[in-house]
């Protein structure tokens, strides 16, 4: 029971906060327990005042997502696509309605992606699609999956690496979600969102770089909205998207491929001139996400490019000359 309790208070979105280490954050603590010690004492003799910070300290803990949307404007109302600050990793969601999202990858970490899917307020989610099964795009799955009501989790065809593939069916077994395959050319509808996905073809991926270019790739449509959100496709099979594709339409939303790596193919560029280029990567990684010359590349081609690393989760609204990105800041 006490492990219980634990597990689920250290859930709550405001159940951790950083803390300096070494001997300020000694001498930090000492004050802080000291201050409280002292307010407890004077709050004993106030018991309307003590109550009323017991209902603060909880609301800061637990923040629901109505007080956070109130006190942080974010997310702006009727918003249609985020992308979350996961860190560098991939977690994205398409809203299909009052609290139901389908979520497309979940980060490497449970912790943030289901600190971003309860500040959008997502308590249902009919269809998690994960690209590929790289750490960075399903680690985070248990954070999904946590108080929240999943109806299938769909993944590529290509199981690798293995591990990573392993893990994800003994979550979903565990949360008795089903798994399932995207095919060739599936076509979805939920509400006003629709989607297709483009990639991987039916024969098997002709690949340079293994579980990137097998990642599902989706040309969405949302109530006026279209975006291209292509995984960690590397140019190999950007190219061989394009060949299968040649008409692909211009995108107001691209989800930059691999978390915006030099490793980009123009001609997908050029075909799809994204008004909106979106990429998720860490802060300081190790792998200089983004390369300077493809944000240069995409804004270039006219897209204002935005980013987690320094523009934290971001929320698309609106259509045509009212589309807008809304950032919550680092």
């Amino acid at each position: 029971w006490i492990a219980a309790v634990a597990r689920r208070g250290a859930a709550l979105p405001g159940a951790e906060i950083d803390w300096p280490g070494g001997w300020p954050g000694a001498l930090l603590l000492a004050a802080v327990t000291v201050a409280l010690t002292v307010a407890a004492r004077r709050v004993r003799r106030h018991p309307w005042t003590g109550a009323a910070c017991v209902l603060l300290l909880l609301l800061a803990v637990v923040r629901p997502a109505p007080l956070t949307r109130v006190v942080t404007g974010w997310p702006p109302p009727g918003w249609k696509y985020a992308m979350c600050d996961v860190g560098q990793g991939d977690a994205t969601v398409l809203a299909t309605g009052a609290g139901a999202a389908v979520v497309i990858d979940t980060g490497p970490d449970p912790r943030l992606v289901d600190r971003c899917l309860r500040a959008l307020g997502v308590t249902r989610i009919p269809l998690l699609l994960l690209t590929h099964f790289h750490a960075d795009h399903v680690a985070g799955l248990p954070g999904v999956l946590r108080g929240r009501t999943v109806g299938a989790i769909e993944t590529t065809n290509l199981q690798d690496p293995p591990d990573q593939s392993a893990s994800v069916r003994r979550e979903a077994a565990a949360a008795r979600v089903p798994v399932v395959r995207a095919g060739p050319g599936e076509q979805r509808r939920i509400g006003g969102l629709s989607w297709q996905v483009l990639w991987p073809p039916p024969a098997p991926v002709p690949v340079a770089d293994g579980p990137n270019d097998a990642s599902v790739t989706l040309l969405v449509r949302s109530a006026g909205l279209t975006l291209l959100l292509p995984g960690d496709l590397e140019p190999p099979a950007q190219q061989a998207l394009l060949r299968a594709y040649p008409a692909l339409p211009p995108v107001d939303v691209l989800k930059v491929a691999h978390h915006g790596s030099a490793y980009q193919d123009p001609a997908l560029l050029r075909a799809v001139r994204p008004r909106l280029a979106l990429i998720s990567c860490g802060q300081d990684n190790p792998y200089g996400h983004p390369a300077p010359r493809t944000v240069s590349s995409l804004r270039a081609g006219g897209a204002t490019v935005l980013r987690t690393d320094r523009d934290g989760s971001i929320a698309v609204t609106g259509t045509g000359p009212g589309l807008r990105a809304i950032p919550t800041g680092p």
